[in-house]
C-alpha cells in the first residue's frame, strides 16, 4: 500500500512531489504542495518512498512537509555532477538502478531524498543517461555529441526565429528593420512554404515564424515575398516548381554568339531565293521557322513549305543541343516567352526573316489545278522571305491576292480530304490576355478557323504527313505520332459545338509518340510526325536532323534506340510545359473574373454530379462547378447564366451562383 508515502510523478516536464492520501488499488489519491488533490494511475508514479507519513496530521503540516522535502531533494540534486557520474559507468555498457547510481554519488547509506535527487538530476540533464524499463542506461560518446550538437542547433534556431520575426514583422508593417545575416535562408523558406505548403522541408519552423509575425495562414508567405520584392504580384509559381529556367547561362550565350558569326554556307543547297516566299504569323512572333511559297506553272500549282534548317547550325550533343533537349520546347505565356534556343539564333540568324538569306529544309510539291497532290520532294535549300505577313492582314487581303487565294483554295481541299478520312475538328477559339494601362485585364477570343490560320495549319500538316511518309518509305528512323480511334465518335448535336468538343475530347485515345508508324485518327492521316517547328520544339529538331542527313546522302544521326532514349527524356518535360501553359491561362482568366465579380456569364452543363453540376463558362472554356438547386433539374448541354461570386487566381478558386436577374 502506498498510503502515507511520498509519490513523485512527471507533469508537463516537471517532477511533482506529493503525499498519497489514499491507495485505491488502480488509483492513487494524492495531495500536492499547492494544496490540490489529484488522482494518479500507479503506472505514472516515478518514485514511491519507503518511509511513510501519518496522513491524519493537519493539512498545513502535510503541505509544509512536502515543500521541505521538495526543497531538500533539489539541494541534494545540485550536488550531483552528472557528467562525472556518466564517466564512471559509461564503459560498462549496461543499465543501472537509480539506487546504485545514487550510492556512487552519496555513498552506500542512501535514503529516499538521495534517490529522488539522483532521478531529478538525470531527468533534467537528459544528455548523459536515458531511462529504459525503469533503469538508467548511459549514452555513448557519439550519442552525447549528437545531443550537444542538437541543442546548439536548437539554440541557434530560436535565435534565428527571434531575429527573423522582428525583421519580417517590420516588413509586414512597412517599417524599417535590420536585415538578418541569414536573410536568403529565410526567403528560401518562405518560397518553399508558398510553393509546397505543409510539404515544405522546414514547414514547422516556417509556420512558427509566420505566427510570430502575426500571420496565421501560411498563404500569407506569398504576400511577404511580394512585399520583399522577391516575387511579383502575379508570380508564375509553376515556373519555380518545375525549375523552368527563363534565361541562358554565360557558356550557352557564348556558344550562341559563336554560331551566329560564321558566313552562311550554301554549298549543296538548292537556291530557291527567287520564290515568292512569305511567312504568316501572329503580330508578336519573332522566331519565324516556317514559310510558304506558290508558283503557277501551266495547269500546275507548285507549293513550297520551307522550314528553317536549325540542324545545319546546332550539332547533336552540343552545348545548345543539350539545353534545348532539357527545355524540350519554347514556352509562350502572356507577358513572358521562354525560348528553347537563345534569341540571337532563334529570332535572328536562324529565323526566316524578310529579306535575309536563310538555310531551310524545303518541301516542294506539285498540285493539279483541282488541288490534288501530284508529287513532292524534300531538299536542302536557301530561301529569302519576301513578305512577312500577320494572320489578320492575310484575312483582309486574301480576295485581292492571287497567290494567297490559290494557297487558301488548296488548303481547303487538303482539309476536306482529311475530313473525308474521319479527321476530328475539335478546335476552340484561343484566348489572348491583354493588359490595359489601368492594370485591368481584357480577354480576346481568337478564331482558329479563319482562312489565314487554316492555310498555315493545313500546309504544316501536309509537311508533317509527307515527312512521315518520306521517312517510312526510305526506312529513316523517326518518332511517329499516332493516335488510335476514339472510344466513341459523337455527333454534333443541337446542344452546340462547345458541348460537343468537350464531350468528344474525353473520348479521344491518348496520343502516342514512338518509332513505329501508325495512323493518327484525330488528324485523319495514315502517318504523322512533327518536323515543322525546330526552333520551338526539340523533337521537331530531332526529326529534321534525320531528314536532313538522308537527303544529303549521310547516315541518319539517330538509330531507333537513341530516338527512344530522347523520347523518354523529353516527353515528361513537354507534359510539364503544357500543364504550366494551361495553368497560367487559367490564372489570368481567374484574375479577369476577380476584377469582374458580380458579372453574369453564359455556361453549359457538362455533367450531373451528386450534389452539383460540372459546368464550362462558354466565353472562357473554363471548367468549374455549381451546386444543384432543390426542385430544379438541369441536363447536360443545357445553357444557363451564372454570376461570379468569388475568383482567386492564387488559390485557383472560382465560385459562381445562378443568375436570376
Amino acid at each position: 500500500m502506498s498510503q502515507g508515502k511520498i509519490v513523485e510523478y512527471i507533469n508537463q516536464s516537471r517532477i511533482i512531489c506529493c503525499i498519497c492520501l489514499q491507495d485505491k488499488g488502480n488509483r492513487l489519491h494524492l495531495l500536492t504542495p499547492s494544496n490540490r488533490e489529484v488522482n494518479l494511475s500507479p503506472k505514472r508514479a516515478l518514485l514511491i518512498s519507503d518511509s511513510t507519513i501519518d496522513t491524519l496530521r493537519p493539512r498545513e503540516e502535510l503541505i509544509e512537509l512536502l515543500k521541505q522535502t521538495d526543497q531538500n531533494r533539489d539541494r541534494l540534486k545540485e550536488q550531483i555532477d552528472v557528467k562525472e557520474l556518466w564517466m564512471l559507468v559509461t564503459n560498462e555498457k549496461e543499465s543501472f538502478s537509480h539506487k546504485y547510481l545514487a550510492q556512487l554519488v552519496f555513498g552506500d547509506d542512501v535514503a529516499d531524498d538521495h534517490l529522488s535527487a539522483l532521478v531529478r538530476a538525470l531527468f533534467e540533464d537528459r544528455l548523459y543517461f536515458r531511462m529504459k524499463d525503469g533503469r538508467f542506461l548511459p549514452n555513448s560518446e557519439e550519442k552525447v555529441f549528437q545531443i550537444i550538437k542538437q541543442k546548439e542547433e536548437e539554440a541557434i534556431r530560436e535565435q534565428k526565429l527571434k531575429q527573423a520575426g522582428i525583421w519580417l514583422k517590420a516588413v509586414q508593417e512597412g517599417s524599417n528593420a535590420e536585415e538578418p545575416s541569414f536573410k536568403d535562408e529565410i526567403i528560401d523558406l518562405l518560397i518553399q512554404i508558398a510553393l509546397y505548403g505543409s510539404e515544405a522541408q522546414d514547414f514547422k519552423f516556417g509556420k512558427e515564424l509566420l505566427l510570430l509575425v502575426g500571420i496565421p495562414d501560411i498563404r500569407g508567405s506569398r504576400d511577404l515575398l511580394i512585399k520583399l520584392g522577391v516575387w511579383e504580384e502575379d508570380e508564375n509559381l509553376d515556373l519555380i516548381r518545375l525549375g523552368i529556367e527563363p534565361s541562358f547561362t554565360k557558356n550557352q550565350l557564348e556558344e550562341s554568339a559563336r554560331l551566329a558569326r560564321p558566313e552562311l554556307n550554301f554549298i549543296g543547297r538548292e537556291d530557291l531565293r527567287d520564290l515568292p516566299a512569305l511567312t504568316i504569323d501572329g503580330p508578336l512572333t519573332r522566331d519565324y521557322d516556317d514559310a510558304l511559297s506558290l508558283e503557277m506553272v501551266g495547269d500546275e500549282l507548285q507549293i513550297g513549305v520551307h522550314i528553317a534548317d536549325v540542324s545545319a547550325v546546332i550539332s547533336p550533343d552540343s552545348v545548345l543541343d543539350r539545353e534545348a533537349a532539357a527545355r524540350a520546347s519554347s514556352l509562350f505565356l502572356p507577358l513572358r516567352q521562354i525560348p528553347m534556343i537563345p534569341q540571337e539564333l532563334s529570332q535572328d540568324n536562324l529565323s526566316l526573316k524578310q529579306g535575309c538569306d536563310r538555310r531551310a529544309i524545303s518541301l516542294l510539291t506539285r498540285f493539279d489545278k483541282t488541288g490534288m497532290l501530284l508529287d513532292y520532294r524534300f531538299v536542302p535549300s536557301v530561301i529569302r522571305v519576301q513578305r512577312q505577313l500577320i494572320y489578320e492582314e492575310v484575312n483582309k487581303t486574301l480576295g485581292g491576292d492571287v497567290l494567297l487565294k490559290e494557297m487558301y483554295r488548296v488548303s481547303q481541299r487538303l482539309q476536306q480530304e482529311r475530313m473525308k478520312r474521319d479527321a476530328l475538328s475539335l478546335s476552340l477559339p484561343e484566348l489572348h490576355v491583354k493588359f490595359n494601362d489601368d492594370s485591368s485585364l481584357s480577354l480576346e477570343s481568337i478564331d482558329q478557323n479563319t482562312p489565314s490560320r487554316v492555310m498555315v495549319a493545313e500546309f504544316m500538316i501536309l509537311y508533317n504527313w509527307l515527312a512521315a511518309r518520306f521517312c517510312r518509305d526510305n526506312q529513316i528512323p523517326i518518332l511517329f505520332r499516332t493516335q488510335p480511334e476514339p472510344g466513341e465518335r459523337l455527333s454534333l448535336e443541337e446542344t452546340g459545338y462547345i458541348y460537343y468538343v468537350f464531350r468528344q475530347r474525353r473520348k479521344l485515345s491518348p496520343l502516342q509518340i514512338n518509332t513505329s508508324p501508325g495512323p493518327h485518327s484525330g488528324i485523319g492521316l495514315d502517318l504523322y510526325t512533327h518536323a515543322t517547328s525546330p526552333l520551338r520544339r526539340y523533337l521537331d529538331l530531332v526529326i529534321q536532323r534525320q531528314i536532313g542527313s538522308f537527303i544529303v546522302g549521310d547516315k541518319p544521326v539517330y538509330d531507333e534506340k537513341k530516338l527512344e532514349e530522347i523520347r523518354v527524356f523529353v516527353e515528361p518535360v513537354i507534359r510539364n510545359l503544357e500543364m504550366a501553359k494551361r495553368n497560367r491561362l487559367r490564372y489570368w482568366v481567374l484574375k479577369f473574373l476577380s476584377q469582374n465579380q458580380g458579372e453574369k456569364y453564359r455556361a453549359i452543363i457538362l455533367d450531373e454530379l451528386k450534389s452539383k453540376y460540372r459546368i464550362v463558362l462558354s466565353d472562357f472554356f473554363l471548367v468549374t462547378e455549381i451546386k444543384r438547386r432543390n426542385g430544379i433539374f438541369l441536363g447536360p448541354g443545357q445553357e444557363i447564366l451564372v454570376e461570379v461570386k468569388k475568383s482567386d487566381p492564387w488559390d485557383d478558386e472560382l465560385k459562381v451562383s445562378y443568375f436570376d436577374g
